[in-house]
């Protein structure tokens, strides 16, 4: 399979997260690829939930190994989906995050079938992962069997000589307060719902610090972090506020647990303000002694003539409920920048070493059922 061409082509699917159309369409464009080569292939959907497409070469649901990715992009210009290759870079929305990457894993696929690898191999690829992966949820749901011994996660990191071995478990919370309306001139005959929020991020704050490009940095990076993603409150100018809401994203470290961060909140919380919990995970830990983690290292080194680091993650992995269900997950992708960002990237040869890793792993894995 020509990997950079494939990504090219996914990369002409406009699949900011939502747009159905498009989806459609990259969905078509790949089931069409994979049923030509003999892949069993199923695009599931659900009512208010993101379509995901499920390829393997097997029937049944549990699984040698697992690749999970996803087609949706964040918005971008006209000109981020015209694809361009230049000084041996991949330019384009979803370069990186991460179709050329979903194109490793159809050609994974398309070697597992030709060469009758004695693997049971799958390809599962969501619609929505840029706003909280309801379709993979759905999915996991009406496929509650399935499970993997490993997965193999390329929505990770950005640099190759980097492998990823703990992700956060990302927590988002609704705070909301409750005021009392009144004339802009006369705060003193209102309660400003706006101040009231003003106070409770204020203590939210002594538990969770606010860290910034050209203000604070933690030591250790490692860390528990919280960012206010939105605040809302107000009807117009001259009209105290008597309504306030704020969206935060929290993302915890292994060590610290949802109870740990409900008793900070409630601590923080003062009379007109209450929380509550939109959405929650946990974070994805693995060994990195881990035997497979360990002959995935050892052939990555192979191929890249480099040696490869262990590295944590602050950001969340769709592969956490696979690693909830006792995977072995490979959280590895491709060299590359500016994710979700105007100048986005991937290094073209990172994409082919990353595509000869994963082969060389599965013919590994292969050999060694047969033994």
């Amino acid at each position: 399979m020509k990997i950079i061409e494939v990504a090219q082509e996914l990369m002409r699917f406009r699949t900011t997260t939502g747009n159905a159309s498009e989806i459609n369409q990259a969905f078509a464009y790949v089931k069409n690829m994979m049923t030509l080569l003999g892949a069993k292939v199923d695009i599931f959907t659900k009512k208010d939930a993101a379509p995901v497409i499920f390829i393997r070469n097997c029937r049944g649901t549990d699984f040698d190994a697992l690749v999970l990715g996803h087609l949706d992009v964040v918005p971008a210009e006209d000109k981020m989906f015209k694809p361009t290759l230049k000084d041996g870079r991949l330019y384009g929305r979803g370069s990186l995050d991460m179709k050329s990457f979903a194109a490793v894993a159809l050609n994974s696929m398309q070697y597992v079938i030709e060469r009758k690898l004695p693997l049971k191999f799958g390809i599962i690829l969501s619609s929505d992962e840029e706003k909280g992966s309801k379709g993979t949820k759905a999915f996991l749901a009406k496929y509650a069997k399935i499970k993997a011994d490993i997965v193999l996660d390329n929505d990770v990191g950005g640099d190759i000589r980097k492998l990823i071995v703990k992700c956060k478990n990302p927590v988002f919370v609704k705070i909301k307060t409750h005021g009392r309306e009144a004339h802009g001139s006369l705060p003193w005959e209102g309660v400003d719902a706006n101040e009231l929020m003003f106070k409770v991020l204020s203590n939210v704050r002594k538990f969770y610090p606010a860290y910034d490009l050209n203000g604070a940095k933690p030591r250790n990076k490692w860390v528990d972090t919280l960012h206010v993603a939105k605040i809302e409150g107000g009807k117009v100018a001259n009209i105290i506020s008597d309504y306030c809401e704020a969206l935060l994203d929290v993302r915890l470290i292994e060590t610290s647990s949802l109870d740990s961060l409900k008793k900070n909140l409630d601590k923080a919380m003062i009379k007109g303000a209450e929380y509550e919990i939109i959405s929650a995970s946990i974070p994805v830990v693995m060994d990195e002694k881990n035997p497979h983690i360990a002959a995935y290292r050892k052939l990555a080194e192979q191929v890249l003539q480099h040696k490869i680091k262990f590295e944590y993650e602050g950001g969340a992995t769709d592969a956490r409920e696979f690693a909830a269900r006792g995977s072995t997950v490979i959280m590895h992708s491709g060299s590359g920048e500016g994710m979700h960002a105007s100048g986005e990237y991937v290094e073209v040869k990172s994409v082919e070493q990353l595509a000869e890793i994963q082969l060389r792993f599965l013919e590994k894995l292969a050999s060694s059922k047969t033994k």
